[in-house]
């Protein structure tokens, strides 16, 4: 109830608060004006971090002079940081900072860092200064990376009470449309800023994402009044799940005694007359923790069998991006495509196919399945990591189909020359990254928001983002061991500076065949995952 019907003066929303810790009315806050400055400033992030990471590779092996396979581990050395620790961010931000306040004070370091780097970017190419200063700010970006993204997603999900029918509906497509809203935002600027900094300069490609991200941080500012903070808990729930997690231990330890203990009860029951004891208001809260731990633990399996699918995404950022420099990249006249500029490709498909998707599909298996977002949050999962078997596939298909032009028109030895390969090749690649994103991207972000308890929502997306640390550590990993096995055993690394020697290729098929067998793993827990109820929560 949200007014009283006589006075008409609104009521207060219960545990939750506006930016200055003062009580707040439905009417006035939230919903979708509150979620488009948070998506305002989430796209220009995604700008800003896309930005970097789209052409990193074709910087570090070109003004920092490192080589392919030194750079392409270091991109995901770097990208597994910086998607792992969200974890350490969530755990400030819902204990002690607040999100609205966690966003705020990383998006002000955000700048600092994309400021230096783009300082680090006038310096003189191959310096030991260069380097020192682009690494700095480099990991500066990171840290800010650390406090930004566990918190925007879910604070702007919090701007949807999910106790009102409609606002719940409207978070249901609220994920379809955060991701919308930075397929939009990414379709062009891959293009556009690969383009200068190919083409102008490193310090005005570093720049633009600097002032972009600073304007939008003011936007975000001027939206503080509409936005809904939740209110903390008297203890963290980090340490009340700890807790948790240390009982759940011990009685699993200790099962066999208290098995006797039943047994002992059974034989021996308490005479009628016997007062019972009755369970204290801790010991529900101590239940209720306990039950919130298990939820989490049983999510583990769901994450571990996704980071393969997060190694493909590692893929689009480093060698996806070397074989498009090999190609002819003449498109319209005298215009040549950036090789960064394909990813374009992936998020102009996210744009499209998500507003089907919405749209479309989802209303349409809604009226076969029942299920309010047409298909389960995990069948959605599903088709999109098999999708990604079929991306790693196809580019291995591909990957041969240029090796072999290199060896026709006798270039394999000149690794500097453009083949006689239309960079439409790849577009197949890139577009159904792009599908499978839309399956399994958004499911796995809404996933983890829904099922972890309500006090731990930007810990659910930090998990979710972990999955992509780890994948990118994991795949940082493969690339090592990959290039010193194939060295010692073939003489010529399958990462080779020249990637007319090199093989790709075969990476790829050893990648597919992981992802179908963590595929199959998948579907294996999936089917016996048990959703979250709200009864089971204490909701």
């Amino acid at each position: 109830m949200e007014s009283y019907p006589l006075l008409g003066n609104p009521v207060a929303m219960a545990g939750v608060l506006d930016y200055k810790g003062r009580p707040i009315t439905k009417t006035s806050s939230g919903r979708w004006v509150a979620a488009s400055f948070i998506l305002a400033i989430e796209m220009a992030e995604r700008v800003a971090y896309n930005g970097i990471v789209f052409n990193l590779i074709s910087y570090m092996t070109g003004p920092l002079g490192e080589s392919t396979v030194a750079a392409a581990s270091a991109v995901s050395v770097w990208s597994g940081v910086t998607l792992l620790l969200p974890i350490l961010g969530a755990l400030v931000a819902d204990s002690f900072l607040s999100r609205y306040r966690t966003i705020v004070i990383s998006s002000f370091l955000y700048v600092l860092g994309l400021g230096l780097l783009s300082l680090s970017a006038v310096l003189p190419n191959l310096t030991t200064f260069k380097s020192v200063l682009f690494y700095f700010s480099f990991y500066i970006v990171a840290i800010a990376e650390g406090g930004h993204r566990p918190c925007v997603q879910a604070f702007g999900a919090d701007q949807f009470d999910e106790t009102d029918e409609s606002e719940c509906k409207w978070r249901s497509s609220f994920f379809n449309w955060w991701i919308f809203g930075l397929a939009v935002a990414l379709t062009a600027s891959p293009i556009v800023l690969s383009y200068i900094q190919d083409n102008v300069n490193w310090a005005l490609g570093f720049g633009i994402p600097c002032i972009l991200l600073g304007s939008a941080l003011i936007v975000f500012l001027m939206g503080s009044r509409f936005y809904r903070c939740y209110t903390f808990k008297e203890t963290s729930p980090y340490g009340q799940v700890s807790r948790a997690f240390v009982n759940l231990v011990k009685r699993k330890l200790f099962s066999d005694a208290k098995s006797e203990a039943e047994a002992l009860v059974k034989n021996y029951p308490v005479s009628p007359t016997q007062p019972k004891l009755q369970r204290g208001g801790e010991d529900l809260m101590t239940e209720q923790m306990e039950l919130e731990t298990k939820s989490l633990l049983h999510l583990f399996p769901i994450w571990a069998t996704c980071l393969f699918y997060s190694i493909i995404n590692c893929q689009w950022e480093t060698f996806f991006t070397k074989q498009g420099a090999t190609l002819d990249r003449n498109i319209i006249s005298n215009f040549h495509i950036p090789a960064a500029g394909l990813q374009s490709l992936s998020n102009l498909s996210v744009t499209i196919l998500i507003v089907f998707y919405d749209r479309l599909a989802v209303p349409l298996t809604r009226n076969i399945t029942g299920i309010p977002s047409g298909i389960t949050m995990l069948q959605r999962i599903g088709i999109g990591l098999l999708l990604s078997v079929f991306v790693m596939v196809i580019s291995a298909l591909v990957e041969m189909k240029r090796l072999e032009t290199a060896i026709e028109f006798d270039l394999v030895d000149k690794p500097n020359s453009v083949l006689p390969m239309s960079i439409l090749w790849l577009f197949p690649q890139y577009i159904l990254m792009g599908l499978s994103s839309v399956f399994a991207t958004v499911g796995l972000q809404e996933f983890f928001y829904d099922q972890v308890p309500d006090s731990l929502r930007s810990f659910g997306i930090a998990i979710c983002l972990s999955i992509f640390g780890i994948g990118s550590l994991i795949n940082s990993f493969l690339i090592y061991v990959t290039d010193k096995v194939t060295t010692r055993i073939g003489g010529e690394s399958w990462f080779s500076n020249n990637l007319n020697r090199a093989h790709l290729d075969y990476f790829y098929w050893l990648i597919a065949c992981m992802e179908f067998c963590s595929f199959v793993a998948f579907v294996h827990y999936g089917r016996c995952y048990v959703y979250k109820t709200r009864r089971e929560i204490g909701v």
